[in-house]
């Protein structure tokens, strides 16, 4: 793993590239499987503009910033949200790049449908077709979307252990009064 890990650091060489396109080829030899759909979706590149109407953001200038703002998330994670909206009956199950130009960057999302009976009988994939699974894209619950919640494991994640940082605060800030301690 130490070879793939230092070839990992340096993405532009050449052998990164023919390592990631050969990766995209074997995926897109996979057979198709029952209950499961394939979407390839483009995201444009760059920044996030700030929304507002002629530049007004009001407030102190240190948050006047419109143009040069830089996104929480992930341009994967934004794909995936926006194939859970357009196909609101499936759910995503994982997402890969497969592309990139100058303009936008292609991703392949792996979308199940939780109503077919293969999956459904499918001890390995009954998990999602439960109800408290419905739109994990939007909650950062993929691992493109846990990579920019801080969500895991180890001593890299303690501000988050709870499910959140909101939930760590909380806890760690709650006077709990026991009646025998």
């Amino acid at each position: 793993m130490g070879a793939y890990k230092e070839l990992w650091t340096k993405k532009q060489s050449d052998v990164m590239h023919f390592l990631l396109r050969v990766c995209c080829w074997q995926y897109c030899q996979l057979s198709a499987k029952q209950g499961y759909v394939i979407y390839r979706i483009r995201v444009r590149r760059g920044g996030r503009k700030r929304p507002v109407p002629k530049g007004a953001t009001y407030g102190k200038p240190v948050h006047h910033g419109v143009n040069q703002l830089k996104f929480a998330r992930s341009l994967q994670s934004v794909a995936e949200e926006r194939a859970g909206c357009h196909c609101g009956a499936l759910k995503v199950l994982n997402s890969y790049w497969v592309g990139e130009d100058s303009a936008y960057k292609f991703f392949e999302l792996i979308l199940i449908d939780p109503f077919h009976k293969a999956i459904r009988r499918n001890p390995d994939t009954q998990w999602i077709t439960k109800p408290v699974r419905k739109h994990r894209e939007m909650r950062g619950l993929t691992p493109a979307g846990r990579k920019s919640c801080g969500l895991g494991k180890g001593h890299k994640f303690h501000h988050t252990i709870g499910g959140s940082r909101r939930a760590a605060w909380r806890r760690r800030n709650t006077l709990q009064l026991h009646r025998y301690r």
